[in-house]
């Protein structure tokens, strides 16, 4: 199946799609191009060039949250039993008997059963991995396979969790807005945004500077970090379900862009703080948007949804093609980190990889 844009151009081509057993509620990329995949079933499969290989088959309870670490090296996967697992020195040239005989290379399983796993993340300038435990995060170090640290969240449980991309700091966010830890001193008391509701999602731009958090009153707060005051956005029909950066936006800032029920809004910093952000309204969805993220290295924008489409917007801007394939809506989505790829994954098991068609131009 081609993607095909607004000029009858193809951009992206269907390479592969399979399917896990039931709602597939995340993928992720490796820096060296594996997609992993989790199923509401239990499943933890991985993908590479057309090899599809189990590392947890359907079980009983779902796993919602995985994620590679920078080097490549580690998989980690957390879920509703408590249990986050972590796999290391990961390939799928292994025959099974192999793989059988090697445990699948699981080289640990961290059981905080009965707390919900549903965030981990891990550090871009180490092997530590930070996930959610009710109302903590627990810093792990996979190297040493310890427990570095454990900070309290303490006005809630947490609701998400980012580390800053140059990896000085963690925020995490709940009930009263979010705590900043600095990495360099775990002992120190936490940065505090102050919130009149929930903290939802949160997101740094990859330069570091800016930290975006979605609010439970349909309200987004913008930090230029070290800034005392936040911008606010309003005006959302509904709670910001996605928040994502661009590579690069102005000369001053990167673009942020936010979904909110069927709708996006994409926010562009005026040169002067004083003028704040304006937004320039995307709509196409007619229902819920479930991922939303930018392309690694340009404004090309995708989104999935409800409706069973996904959306890729030129310049954040305009669409310039619809992929589909899910015989229902789309649940979530990841662009490879070379940009070259973008998996998808559906609201009954399809798992989708398209790749950039050989005589696709850039995307501006």
């Amino acid at each position: 199946m081609f993607g095909v844009d607004t000029k009858g151009k193809v951009l992206f081509e269907q390479q592969w799609q399979g399917n896990l057993s039931e709602y597939v509620t995340t993928v992720a990329w490796s820096p060296n191009g594996i997609l992993a995949a989790s199923s509401a079933a239990g499943e933890v499969v991985l993908w590479q060039d057309g090899n599809l290989v189990s590392l947890l088959p359907a079980g009983v309870a779902s796993i919602d949250c995985l994620a590679f670490s920078s080097d490549g090296k580690f998989l980690a996967a957390g879920g509703q039993d408590g249990k986050v697992r972590v796999w290391s020195n990961l390939t799928l040239t292994l025959s099974y008997k192999e793989r059988e005989q090697d445990k699948k290379g699981l080289i640990t399983t961290l059981d905080n059963a009965p707390s919900w796993v549903d965030k981990l993340a891990w550090s871009p300038a180490c092997n530590h991995l930070a996930f959610s435990l009710g109302r903590y995060v627990q810093i792990w170090d996979a190297d040493s396979q310890t427990v570095i640290t454990t900070l309290p969240f303490a006005n809630s449980s947490v609701l998400d969790l980012a580390w800053q991309p140059n990896g000085e700091s963690i925020a995490t966010s709940g009930n009263g807005g979010v705590k900043v830890w600095s990495t360099q001193n775990w002992g120190n008391d936490p940065y505090l945004i102050n919130m009149p509701s929930a903290s939802m999602v949160m997101a740094w731009s990859g330069d570091s500077k800016y930290l975006a958090s979605g609010n439970l009153d349909n309200t987004i707060a913008v930090l230029e970090y070290g800034n005392l005051h936040p911008w606010l956005m309003r005006g959302f029909p509904g709670k910001i379900s996605n928040l994502t950066w661009s590579p690069r936006g102005s000369s001053n800032a990167p673009l942020l862009a936010a979904s909110s029920l069927e709708g996006i809004a994409v926010w562009k910093k005026e040169a002067e703080d004083q003028d704040g952000w304006n937004a320039n309204v995307l709509t196409l969805h007619d229902s819920k948007i479930q991922a939303l993220e930018f392309h690694p290295y340009s404004l090309l924008l995708a989104s999935a949804a409800d409706d069973g489409c996904l959306c890729l917007w030129i310049k954040a801007k305009q669409v310039g093609e619809i992929l589909e394939g899910v015989s229902g809506g789309f649940s979530c989505l990841a662009w490879s980190q070379d940009g070259k790829q973008l998996a998808a994954g559906g609201q009954n098991g399809e798992l989708i990889v398209w790749s950039k068609y050989k005589r696709g131009k850039g995307f501006g």
